[in-house]
């Protein structure tokens, strides 16, 4: 007797979706004509499948129908909302198992934290450090738009690098809630449960390479999380008083806030002291530079990633205008850009990039390749001696799916 088709729910209703075995359990799905891949998870309570689809890798988990429901939600509202998370594609409902299936987009270019951090010595670092930022702006991200995490955790989470920076999206919504707004309690209960696993996740890892040396600091480093975290809440949320004249305080605030990547959606002027006033503005996502770079050139990258790219815009539009004694207006100076420096610059890196790889981090590997030999050299080495040198010391990251290999 065949089992009853279930209640099946796709935000991408795709042929090959469409198709799947959904009315089995996902342990009984055909590995002769499904192309499943074996890639990293963390801890999980339920089976996770990897499965490679024309359009591209997605995860499938089996859990019981209200957990996977609610994180079904969840993930959508995050999604529409343009928060770091992966993306929903699905659920499957079979109620005479009492089980869902739930389908998200795989993250492309991503890591597992474990994996991450085995680029570089362990302990103490820069990368660390990055990684510990992503983790904090993750959850501030969150308690803005009202979800509650419930298990944020190192292991909950996937990494990409972004620019020169790290970028953090939840992967694991299984516990999380949400709410209109979150009360400083819950933030406060959700900051104490990523501490504490942050510190355990390090502390395993620590023993995992081997270093009981380093459980200690891995636990000091975990607790700078709430500092990261509190500090870029109040950033957020800080309510200035400035002169009722000062009109570059008042802009400076919007310059700040654009710098750690958030666009003001609005700026709110009230009175303040007499002669003065106060300055309270309200943020909205983290693509401020992103933004601003596919309104200018159609290139869509992270938010870290569009920041240096429309550096390196700016500089060779400033380059233009010296060598040739005209002044571009924005537009044309990024279409120049593309056409003589980015798309070239690509081209060469084809080859050591391949297909599954992330092109626009390695344009942004090259130019920090550039800063840190002209750094060493004391002198501008070129974009040209920059691209020799990275394909040379094939500093390639490791972001292809389903090819994640340590760095040794």
């Amino acid at each position: 007797m065949n089992a009853p088709f279930p209640r099946v729910r796709l935000r991408e209703p795709s042929p090959e979706l469409l198709e799947l075995p959904w009315e089995m359990p996902l342990e009984d799905w055909p590995g002769d004509r499904l192309t499943f891949r074996d890639l990293p998870v963390g801890p999980s309570r339920h089976l996770v499948r990897f499965l490679a689809l024309t359009g591209g890798l997605v995860a499938l988990k089996e859990e019981p129908i209200g957990i996977a429901e609610r994180e079904y939600d969840v993930l959508r509202h995050l999604r529409e909302e343009a928060m770091p998370a992966v993306a929903p594609l699905g659920i499957a409902i079979a109620p005479e198992r009492g089980t869902a299936i739930l389908v998200t987009r795989y993250l492309r270019n991503s890591l597992q934290y474990r994996l991450l951090l085995s680029r570089v010595p362990p302990g103490p670092g820069q990368l660390r450090d990055q990684l510990l930022d992503a983790m904090a702006g993750l959850l501030v991200e969150l308690h803005r738009g009202g979800a509650y995490w419930g298990d944020c955790s190192l292991a909950n989470t996937l990494f990409r690098r972004d620019g020169n920076i790290v970028q953090a999206y939840l992967v694991d919504a299984e516990t999380s809630e949400l709410h209109p707004a979150l009360s400083d309690g819950q933030r406060g209960y959700d900051l104490e449960i990523l501490v504490e696993n942050v510190g355990f996740g390090l502390a395993d890892l620590a023993a995992a390479q081997g270093r009981a040396d380093l459980l200690d600091d891995a636990i000091d480093a975990a607790a700078t999380v709430r500092d990261r975290y509190l500090a870029l809440w109040d950033e957020l949320h800080a309510e200035i008083e400035v002169g009722a004249d000062d009109r570059f305080a008042m802009a400076a605030r919007v310059r700040r806030l654009n710098d750690l990547g958030f666009a003001v959606d609005e700026i709110q002027l009230e009175p303040g002291q007499p002669g003065r006033v106060r300055v309270r503005a309200a943020v909205t996502n983290r693509r401020f530079h992103a933004a601003e770079l596919e309104r200018l050139t159609g290139l869509r990258a992270l938010e870290g990633q569009a920041r240096l790219l429309l550096n390196d815009l700016r500089e060779y539009g400033a380059w233009l205008d010296y060598t040739e004694a005209v002044t571009l207006d924005r537009r044309e100076a990024a279409g120049r850009w593309l056409t003589e420096v980015y798309r070239p610059t690509l081209a060469r890196l084809a080859p050591v990039i391949g297909p599954g790889g992330d092109a626009i981090q390695a344009y942004c590997d090259v130019l920090e390749t550039k800063w840190l030999g002209s750094e060493e050299a004391r002198r501008d080495i070129g974009l040209r001696a920059a691209i020799d040198a990275y394909v040379a010391s094939g500093a390639v990251g490791p972001e292809i799916s389903g090819a994640l290999t340590p760095t040794p």
